[in-house]
């Protein structure tokens, strides 16, 4: 008997197997019903609200559309959850994201990530293409997500040729507000730019959401708060006809203005002497040209440098919000508002003094005493004619020209300039790379207060990186009372690494920069 028993068992188990691998995935069939696909396709073409069952489609403040309990079986969504989770998992990490992403799904050939596969790429693509009007193309772009602890992925609009519908199906378990990660969708002002988040969308079991990749499709997924928790998400992208965008807009560029004039004193008064040695000076240029940057620790003297923080920490100081959020998020400082002394530290950074310092740190040609390598230069233009000259004269200032639909401003000559801002960095502040930033030979001067305890596990760190490459340059971490000094050429970016919520443990959890870019 025993012997007999243990055999039905072993045939048991094979039987149980073969029902687990034999599994099919079935989409909900309420959303497969005539009335509901005919009522929802005239909704989304209307840019009208519906709701039906599990079925809901909302115009605000874009055309999107979840449905709840996707997958019809349960059991299917749970083995699919399963053989996600055990798949490779790559970091994923750069100026808009934080995450981990499996490798694409098209090859898996586990049963049930092959059967979910197959139900989009087919009968969903189908039921898609059918409610929405659209054509939809074969390819599809499907990989596996994982959020967790302080994982994010900003603000953007998911344009790229051919992208027209985006999904999600979420995997996750019991989800709460408190836990970050819902997906966020944001309004958009006159210059299809995004201002604010309209609307949060919390992730939940075996619910697909989908939305049409247009002008004004920005969203982001919010840092992920809890503990403990993953976010789970199969995505990706049906493709066909994109939808007509409007012309890029290009935001007003912070004016440029030439140094303030004031007394060699002001050095005398603001800088830590060592940086006023002459002798020092060059050693600092020899490094800075050799490395094209340099960290000067204690720069401002001991005094000066408490007095700053302290008016920082204390002053009633009035910061405004700087967006669009697809490009940056932090606080900047309304100079008007400035308490004197840091209104007499954004003038030292300005001075004809300060400029003539740099040069002197840098080698650069930012001060007309400084000796550079347009001597030769100037001496060779002793014979112009005076037509010439006037024709040079005319072109000095600014340009803006258009090129492969980047806006690139050049200074084509004229005196050294610069441009600043006081900001103020705090859990979820962040810059991105954009198209629209200047490209152009320049110095960064980044002087930062406030941070003392500061962890680079918590971001906030400006990150230099090489066009069209993930390759990262260098990476400016910030440090009290800390001046960095980085030339960046034409094929040079840079960011501000999102500063995510393990910072909110910190005593003060906001620090401090001048933030100047001098040009030549």
């Amino acid at each position: 008997m025993p012997a007999k028993r243990q055999s039905n068992d072993r045939n048991t188990t094979k039987w149980r197997k073969k029902e687990k691998r034999g599994e099919s995935a079935v989409m909900n069939p309420d959303i497969e019903d005539a009335v509901v696909r005919s009522a929802l396709s005239e909704a989304w073409k209307e840019k009208t609200s519906y709701s039906h069952g599990g079925v809901e489609l909302d115009c605000d403040p874009f055309r999107h559309c979840r449905i709840q309990n996707f997958i019809h079986s349960q059991g299917f969504a749970q083995n699919l959850r399963d053989e996600l989770l055990q798949l490779s998992f790559h970091n994923k990490s750069n100026d808009l994201y934080k995450f981990k992403q499996s490798e694409d799904l098209k090859r898996r050939k586990e049963h049930h990530i092959s059967q979910m596969r197959s139900l989009i790429f087919v009968q969903f693509r189908s039921w898609l293409a059918e409610v929405l009007g659209v054509d939809l193309e074969p390819t599809v772009d499907i990989s596996c997500a994982k959020y967790e602890h302080t994982d994010v992925l900003l603000c953007h609009d998911d344009e790229l040729e051919g992208r027209r519908v985006a999904f999600i199906l979420y995997l996750v378990p019991s989800w709460d507000l408190s836990d970050g990660g819902t997906l966020d969708l944001y309004s958009t002002d006159e210059h299809y730019q995004p201002v604010n988040i309209a609307k949060s969308l919390l992730p939940s079991w075996n619910t697909l959401m989908f939305f049409e990749v247009s002008p004004v499709s920005f969203h982001q997924v919010a840092e992920v708060l809890a503990e403990g928790k993953c976010r789970l998400s199969l995505s990706g992208w049906f493709h066909g006809p994109s939808l007509p965008r409007p012309p890029r807009y290009v935001e007003p560029l912070l004016p440029r203005r030439t140094h303030i004039p004031r007394d060699e004193n002001v050095l005398f008064e603001w800088v830590n002497e060592t940086y006023m040695d002459p002798l020092y000076q060059a050693q600092v240029q020899q490094e800075f040209e050799a490395n094209s940057e340099i960290r000067l620790p204690n720069f401002l003297q001991e005094e000066k440098f408490k007095q700053v923080s302290e008016a920082l920490r204390l002053a009633e100081v009035q910061w405004e919000r700087r967006g669009p959020p697809n490009k940056r998020c932090y606080a900047h400082a309304e100079l008007q508002s400035l308490p004197a002394c840091l209104k007499e530290c954004w003038d030292l950074l300005s001075s004809e003094p300060f400029f003539l310092l740099l040069s002197n740190l840098t080698g650069l040609s930012l001060h007309y005493l400084a000796v550079g390598d347009e001597e030769n230069e100037s001496d060779s233009q002793g014979d112009e004619s005076d037509a010439e000259k006037e024709e040079r004269n005319n072109q000095e200032g600014q340009v803006l020209l258009m090129c492969d639909s980047l806006f690139v401003c050049m200074r084509i000559s004229g005196p050294p300039m610069c441009v600043g801002e006081l900001r103020r960095w705090a859990h979820g502040n962040y810059t991105l790379l954009h198209d629209s930033v200047e490209r152009e030979f320049a110095l960064d001067l980044l002087l930062h207060l406030g941070c003392k305890g500061w962890k680079a596990e918590f971001g906030g760190f400006t990150s230099y990186i090489a066009h069209d490459e993930d390759e990262e340059l260098l990476t400016v971490y910030p440090e009290d009372n800390s001046m960095a000094l980085v030339y960046r050429d034409k094929e040079t970016l840079r960011f501000v690494k999102h500063i995510n919520h393990s910072s909110a443990d910190q005593k003060d959890a906001a620090f401090y920069d001048f933030s100047f870019t001098y040009y030549e």
